[in-house]
């Protein structure tokens, strides 16, 4: 009896028995495609004697050693990964067009080339010449790295298989197609199938494999939602075309802390790291300014600190704006709820518009009181008191909540000559603190004490 076909939803992985046009798990509409499979063998009736062979359990007191880890020779790279490359991982690399996946992942290689390890890059995207003249502009033209442009996927693993690269990178997993699937390079089947030989093939060799993922209009790594699920870890290129950094965030790892972040400044050298990315996202601020308010923020590990900058202004009547960049917007419209419900500070017939500056996205909740200063300072046309940073999360009672790892925030903040901050009443702050605290139990505190207003 011929197996039916199966079909599955390209957003969020849902496996159905017949096509539709919406997926009933996420909604999503147009995302249902058919599934080839990857072999069709006869079905047998029954096991009968064919039984599977024995595996080894171990237990969770064995010795071994933590799997060793392999620096890239990018740092910023290395703390996102959680300490370097794992032998035997997969790594997804996701990113807009033109971010700086590719280039990222050539100094990379070229690093561990000259470290006398043994890397690979296969692109399936460029000629060899056009990645060889990229080389030679960033000054890598000499690294022994190892070249291929190639999209069958069986070729790949093949030449791979003899090699035996330490780490290989593939550009990208969208172009790569298997002659066992009946379907067009870049559709669902063929970037699962893909995805699914290049992890086994990573933990079968023990090479560190690097995909590097397109994303959709939405900032999501495309193809099925399986795939993230397969590799160990997920990374993220973020940044704004209009501005010089970009941030490399890690969304899941395995092997070391998730939301760690890496901050690089693409110069015409290639990517360059940012050691103290609080010091670049601030460079640019001047004066102390009305609708501005600097957060501190916690990265990962990494504490840092950026710019809220806030404008409002009269609105045509009924057509009121609210324009976000870098932050939420429903969180936006939380904290504009909440200041007119419990601290009387309408914002209706205005224009509201919200940026992060230095194309950093904020995801932290600790950052509601540094929004809210930053609009009420913007409203009420009052700065907020020099040299001081902003963090705490707001509660729809308008009371304000303590956030984790209070002194790395303040030790941040004195590191960059800030000798204030606004935080929420309860916060452990240390006795050693040398930046002076100024805890308020809720929002209306903060609008009468510090704008008057209310």
């Amino acid at each position: 009896m011929a197996k039916q076909p199966s079909f599955t939803c390209s957003n969020c992985g849902a496996v159905h028995s017949k096509w539709s046009g919406r997926c009933d798990d996420c909604g999503a509409w147009n995302t249902i495609t058919e599934d080839i499979p990857l072999s069709a063998g006869p079905a047998k009736a029954g096991l009968g004697d064919a039984r599977g062979r024995a595996i080894a359990l171990g237990t969770l007191a064995s010795e071994d050693a933590p799997p060793p880890r392999t620096l890239s020779g990018i740092a910023e790279l290395d703390r996102v990964l959680g300490g370097g490359l794992v032998e035997a991982s997969a790594v997804l690399v996701g990113g807009d067009p033109g971010i700086g996946k590719s280039t990222m992942l050539l100094q990379a290689a070229a690093a561990l080339g000259r470290a006398g390890l043994k890397a690979a890059y296969i692109t399936g995207e460029e000629a060899a010449a056009q990645v060889r003249m990229r080389a030679r502009r960033l000054g890598l033209g000499d690294a022994p790295v190892q070249l291929a442009a190639e999209t069958n996927l069986r070729d790949i693993l093949t030449t791979l298989d003899r090699e035996a690269p330490d780490v290989a990178i593939i550009d990208s997993i969208q172009t790569m197609w298997l002659d066992t699937v009946g379907s067009a390079p870049g559709s669902v089947s063929q970037v699962r199938a893909a995805a699914h030989e290049l992890t086994s093939f990573a933990k079968r060799k023990g090479t560190a494999v690097i995909l590097v993922g397109h994303v959709t209009k939405d900032g999501q790594i495309a193809g099925p939602r399986v795939v993230e699920h397969m590799v160990d870890t997920v990374l993220y290129f973020e940044g704004e075309r209009g501005h010089q950094f970009r941030i490399l965030r890690a969304v899941k790892n395995r092997f070391g802390p998730a939301d760690e972040i890496g901050v690089f400044e693409m110069t015409g050298g290639g990517l360059a790291e940012v050691a103290n990315p609080s010091a670049l996202f601030l460079s640019d601020r001047g004066a102390n300014t009305a609708g501005s308010a600097v957060f501190a923020g916690i990265e990962g590990t990494r504490p840092v600190l950026c710019e809220f900058q806030a404008l409002v202004a009269p609105a045509p009547a009924g057509q009121a704006r609210r324009s976000v960049v870098g932050w939420d917007g429903g969180r936006l419209a939380m904290i504009l709820a909440v200041l007119e419900a419990r601290c009387g500070i309408p914002f209706a017939g205005l224009d509201v518009y919200l940026n992060v500056a230095g194309g950093l996205r904020i995801t932290e909740p600790a950052a509601d009181l540094a929004v809210a200063a930053a609009l009420l300072s913007a409203r009420e046309d009052v700065s907020l008191p020099a040299n001081t940073v902003v963090f705490g999360e707001i509660s729809l009672s308008g009371d304000l909540r303590p956030v984790g790892q209070t002194d790395a925030r303040l030790k941040e903040a004195e590191k960059l000559g800030f000798g204030a901050a606004i935080l929420p009443k309860g916060a452990k702050v240390s006795s050693d603190a040398k930046v002076a605290a100024r805890q308020m139990p809720n929002l209306q505190t903060l609008v009468g004490d510090v704008f008057g207003a209310g």
